[in-house]
Parts: C-alpha cells; sequence; structure tokens
C-alpha cells in the first residue's frame, strides 16, 4: 500500500494533475508514468547488420557520438512534433552556461510567473520560489517539469523567447535542418517541429557534458527537503544495463518520443524513438537499437604509432630534423565482423622546408583496418625550426670564432 501512494505522489509530481468539479484526476497527456514499474521486454534482439528492426515508430535512428555515424534509420529525417525530448537542445544551452560560467549549479533563481504558468508536467514552482539551480535540473531532467526548464531557460537568456532564439541558433550550428522550435518544453505547439536524426545529433552534443549524467542517471530523488518526490520517466534507467539517460517525451499530438542513450565496453549509443503509439513503443524501440548496435559493432580509439622522439627531415632550416607528434587519436567504429588487424602507413610531406612552427602540419598517419581506411591522424612538429639564412650563418661564424 505504502508503493502505491508512493508512486501515485511521484505521478502527480512529475505530471500536470488536476481534479475535475466531479473530483475525476486527470492526467497530462504530457507525462505518462502508468507503466513505469513495468520491465521492459527482457529479450535480446539479436539481428545481424543489414537486418530491418521490428519498430513500432513514425521514426527511428541509432548513431554512435564519437564519429557520428549513423548504425540504424528508418524515416530519420521526417519533420515530427517531439514533446519533452525537445528539453535536450534546452538542457545543452544550460550546460554550455555553466560551462562559460555563468551560473553554477549552486546558484539561486527565483521562479518568474511566466516559468509558474506552465502546463503539462511540472514541479508546482509557485511565482517568487527560489531554487538552485541543481534542483531546477533534477527536475527538468528526471521528473520532465516544464515549469523547472523554463525557469533555467530565463536565467540563460533572460526571457523563454530570448531563449528559443538561442535554441534555433544552436541547432543551426549543429546542421540540425529539420528543426524548428517554438518554446524551450516541448509543448504542442504549430510549427515545433524536429527528427530523429537531428535528435540524435542534440543528444550526441549533450552527453559530451558529464554533468548531464549526474541527473540523468537517477532513477528516484527529491526536492524541497524530501517533501517532493521525483521519479524518472526513463525507465531505461532502472531497466537496461549501461543506461546513461536521456530524455522521454509524451504529447497527444507527438506520441510517445524516447532519446535513450547507453555505454557497454567503452563504446556509447544514442538510440531515438519519435511517434511511438505506446509507452511500451518507444522503451522497446530503443532497446532494439542499443540491442542491434553492441551486438554488432564496438568502438576503439587508434593511435598513430608513432614513438616519441620520432623526427622529420627539415631542408633550408637551422636543424636538419623536427620532432614530430600525433595530434590525436583516431576515433574508429567497427563491424564486429570485420577483421580486426589495424595497419598505419606513416606520410611525411615532400621536402619540408624551414621555417616550420610548432604546430605545424608535416605529415599524417593513414589507417587502415584491411583495405579499408579508418581516418588519417594528423602529424605535427613539437617545434619552431628557424629558416636558416645568411644572417644566422654568419651568427653562427661569428661566435665559432670567438669561442676559439
Amino acid at each position: 500500500m505504502k508503493k502505491f501512494i508512493a508512486f501515485l505522489l511521484c505521478a502527480a509530481l512529475c505530471c500536470g494533475i488536476t481534479a475535475t468539479a466531479e473530483g475525476a484526476v486527470t492526467v497530462s497527456s504530457e507525462c505518462d508514468i502508468s507503466d513505469i514499474d513495468i520491465p521492459i521486454e527482457t529479450a535480446v534482439t539479436n539481428a545481424a547488420i543489414g537486418q530491418t528492426l521490428d519498430i513500432k515508430a513514425k521514426s527511428s535512428v541509432l548513431m554512435e557520438p564519437n564519429t557520428g555515424t549513423v548504425l540504424y534509420e528508418d524515416n530519420a529525417d521526417e519533420a515530427l512534433a517531439p514533446a519533452s525530448i525537445t528539453k535536450i537542445m534546452s538542457l545543452l544551452l544550460v550546460m554550455e552556461a555553466i560551462d562559460r560560467g555563468d551560473f553554477t549549479t549552486e546558484t539561486v533563481v527565483s521562479a518568474s510567473e511566466h516559468a509558474c504558468s506552465m502546463g503539462g508536467s511540472q514541479i508546482w514552482l509557485e511565482p517568487g520560489e527560489s531554487m538552485t539551480v541543481d534542483d531546477l535540473l533534477k527536475a527538468s531532467v528526471i521528473a520532465s517539469a516544464n515549469d523547472a526548464m523554463v525557469a533555467l531557460g530565463e536565467t540563460v537568456a533572460g526571457s523563454e523567447e530570448g531563449f528559443v532564439a538561442m535554441m534555433n541558433a544552436k541547432a543551426k550550428e549543429l546542421g540540425m535542418t529539420g528543426t524548428n522550435f517554438v518554446n524551450a518544453t516541448g509543448l504542442d505547439a504549430e510549427g515545433h517541429v524536429t527528427t530523429a536524426h537531428d535528435v540524435a545529433v542534440m543528444s550526441c552534443e549533450l552527453i559530451k557534458h558529464d554533468l548531464i549524467k549526474k541527473y540523468s542517471t537517477v532513477w528516484m530523488d527529491t526536492l524541497r527537503d524530501g517533501k517532493s518526490e521525483l521519479v524518472n520517466t526513463n525507465k531505461l534507467v532502472r531497466f537496461y544495463e549501461g543506461t546513461t539517460g536521456l530524455k522521454t517525451g509524451t504529447t497527444s499530438t507527438a506520441g510517445y518520443c524516447l532519446s535513450a542513450t547507453a555505454e557497454r565496453n567503452g563504446m556509447e549509443l544514442v538510440a531515438v524513438i519519435m511517434g511511438g503509439e505506446t509507452s511500451g513503443d518507444r522503451f522497446n524501440g530503443a532497446k532494439k537499437l542499443l540491442d542491434f548496435g553492441f551486438a554488432n559493432y564496438t568502438f576503439t580509439r587508434v593511435d598513430a604509432g608513432i614513438e616519441e622522439g620520432t623526427t622529420a627531415p627539415v631542408n633550408n632550416g637551422t636543424e636538419k630534423q623536427v620532432k614530430i607528434k600525433a595530434e590525436n587519436t583516431l576515433n574508429a567504429l567497427l563491424e564486429k565482423t570485420a577483421s580486426s588487424d589495424i595497419t598505419r602507413d606513416t606520410v611525411i610531406n615532400e621536402n619540408l622546408t624551414a621555417p616550420i612552427k610548432k604546430g605545424d602540419t608535416v605529415g599524417s598517419v593513414n589507417v587502415y583496418i584491411g583495405d579499408n581506411q579508418l581516418g588519417t591522424i594528423p602529424l605535427v612538429a613539437c617545434e619552431d625550426v628557424p629558416k636558416l639564412t645568411i644572417k644566422v650563418t654568419v651568427k653562427w661564424i661569428l661566435k665559432g670564432l670567438f669561442s676559439l
């Protein structure tokens, strides 16, 4: 009985609940956690690359975030209402503002009347109520609270309108060509659309910020000194191994949506479901995508194989050699059935001539798996090598004479 009462409290806090004149309880379609305690399908999806997955949704996509590679997609570019997975972009802008030092998670925010007027899922903020950014993030990520999300947006941009302009600018910057935001929450609005592919792109960008996982991996939490309970609307957090987030969304127009992230054996994946007919459709669909990705792919970072102290010849320089190093490693997404033999081909630029500045590109390492090139790792100079001029030569001669 206590568990049932606690569940009802969670539902009341996570969703907009109102009592009608007849005493009936109405739950906003923005949030549906009626099946939150029901486990997802346990059978593992064993589909091979090239096979079609049975996903009951209008669109879906699976993406590997480090390379941006799409591993599976179905109708991924159709513009659809996104519901609360809109908040992925909103939260990304909040993370960036924290990184810039505009405010911290301990900054106290006073709720505006506009933020408190939001419908749908909410934590029932009162105008003037003070809450830390940390608590507002808890409410926004875990319980999909619209009032908390707008309060954060106003903290970033001064108004929801200004914040939405920032959201659209960021979408353009990320190449999200199928997206247009009208609000910060995802409540149904004319022209408020995105695509499964675009949702995957902004999800990949959001999970670069480790702070988001402090909230997106939490199953249950509290606010207001324990008086308000929160339950995560993403039940994969509880039922799917390796889940790291990310965001659910539900409205009558959008249907059931989900951007799910999970990590296993050093590989993180982003699975997006849009337009599911039931809550189970989105969770089971995301599970199928993630199972497919983990079963068929592996992620590794390939180094250039350049030993410390390696040099390259230099023409017309004060030194005949310049020390070189790899600029980075190569993110490589590999099919598990492919050959695991990785080979490297080092190429130094021909006729490398001074002057050379530290950081200049002096060559590359081409990385292959079998006959297929995975990518290229640039090689850069570790030091400056000035050009050998008459002035420098005379200076050397004079220095030699005076040292006799």
